[in-house]
């Protein structure tokens, strides 16, 4: 029986561990395992919703063991520690509890197939002060904290009147900065309606900054555009031409020297693959520790690992790189999946080929703007409003579909419209 793990349950790994379990984990033609440090799933793209407490991680989050079970797959927590691939050997790093207890030895996991699927963190270029100042919005763990600092400003700021303003700065304008910047205007209008009616969008001072010429600079012109028009209605100070070249304790320091002053502070400012895949296992890596793959999305010195998602630096026919999106995510899963498939049977593996459908930005209740792309459109097609944020919910209910079928998700979708009457708007506690 072939053994193929996936290391990382992000949004490709995930669906890919499922797809694999559900068509040769079932019928045991594989035996397929899934690795990850976490215990849930959560999708990154909400990430900004959790640190504002419009999303219930609690609620929202997936468990692994229980997904495994019901998609008959092995879940294994841990982190991957390093790979023998002379052996075809990964060795999982020794886990402990929060109290420094180990609660499970060094593991060693054998495989004739690997997939990575980790995923990528937030690149603060060696930036002074950063790493210790700044909140890197990449994971559960660090949107609760922000979203515990967040309620503590503001709870600082209606008991004490003295204080004029709560000071958020976000250093980085693609979609993470840009609906963290429009979900905090939001969070603060359903404060008021919590009991802190002393509270409003000028005692919010947002500064969302960029270093480039326009927020949103992978997104065409209009878009951008459009997003900065409306993020300067909701209050939002969009930075642009800005660079920061040093954080401390009391804010950000620009490269002209001005100080910004900010009591939170969030780096969104790039990616790159954890520092621990450097040259890994003797595999080609780029500058910003991604596996090189070959257009099969199999890694370019070992045809038994492959790599998809943000850390597979991926290059297209025209000569561009495949961008890290949760959509790239969701092709590369289905593809090495069907490559996957095509290898065990000794059939030709397809290359993988980039699909934009588009793109969408939302700007939290407030507005959705982006284009969609398609055959439809003959190009690209400029979408915002109530369109637009239909098709950004649609986007993770695909998802949910690759993870859950129809049926489960249009269950899901009920629960969701019920707790929405049932629940506060906001997470509280």
């Amino acid at each position: 029986m072939t053994r193929i793990i996936v290391v990382g349950g992000g949004a490709g790994g995930l669906e890919l561990a499922t797809k694999l379990g559900r068509t040769l984990g079932r019928k045991g033609r594989a035996q397929v395992t899934l690795v990850d440090r976490k215990a849930s799933h959560l999708w990154k793209p909400l990430l900004h919703e959790v640190a504002t407490g419009s999303m219930d991680a609690g609620v929202d989050a997936l468990s692994y063991r229980a997904h495994a079970k019901n998609h008959h797959f092995d879940f294994q927590m841990g982190s991957l520690k390093e790979i023998d691939r002379e052996n075809k050997v990964i060795k999982l790093a020794e886990l402990h509890d929060e109290h420094n207890e180990l609660l499970m030895p060094e593991r060693n996991l054998d495989y004739d197939i690997l997939v990575m699927a980790i995923g990528s963190t937030s690149n603060d270029f060696n930036t002074p002060g950063v790493k210790d100042n700044c909140i890197f919005l990449d994971s559960p763990e660090q949107a609760h904290r922000f979203r515990t600092e967040m309620n503590n400003h503001f709870l600082k700021l209606h008991a004490n009147k003295e204080l004029k303003t709560v000071d958020i700065a976000i250093v980085g304008a693609g979609a993470t900065g840009v609906e963290l910047s429009a979900e905090l205007h939001n969070a603060v209008a359903e404060l008021r309606t919590y009991g802190f009616g002393d509270l409003d969008s000028s005692r919010l001072n947002v500064n969302l900054i960029e270093a480039g010429e326009r927020i949103l600079p992978a997104l065409p012109p209009r878009i951008s555009s459009a997003a900065h028009s409306e993020l300067t209605k909701l209050g939002v100070n969009v930075r642009t031409m800005t660079m920061v070249t040093k954080a401390d304790s009391t804010g950000l320091t620009t490269k002209d020297g001005e100080h910004i002053p900010a009591h939170i502070m969030v780096w969104a400012a790039g990616i790159k693959a954890p520092d621990f895949m450097k040259d890994i296992a003797g595999l080609e890596t780029n500058r910003i520790n991604q596996l090189v793959v070959k257009p099969t999305l199999q890694t370019t010195r070992d045809d038994d690992i492959y790599a998809i998602g943000d850390l597979a630096s991926c290059v297209q026919e025209d000569g561009s790189f495949v961008p890290p999106r949760a959509q790239a995510a969701h092709q590369m899963a289905s593809r090495c999946f069907s490559n996957i498939v095509a290898k065990i049977t000794n059939r030709e593996q397809k290359p993988y080929i980039y699909s934009d459908h588009g793109s969408l930005v939302s700007l939290s209740r407030f507005s959705t703007v982006g284009s969609l792309m398609g055959n439809l459109t003959k190009g690209s097609m400029m979408v915002e409003g109530r369109i637009a944020r239909i098709v950004y919910i649609s986007l993770y209910r695909m998802h949910l579909v690759a993870l859950h079928g129809v049926f489960k998700t249009g269950l899901m979708m009920l629960v969701g419209r019920i707790n929405r009457v049932l629940r506060p708007n906001l997470k509280l506690h």
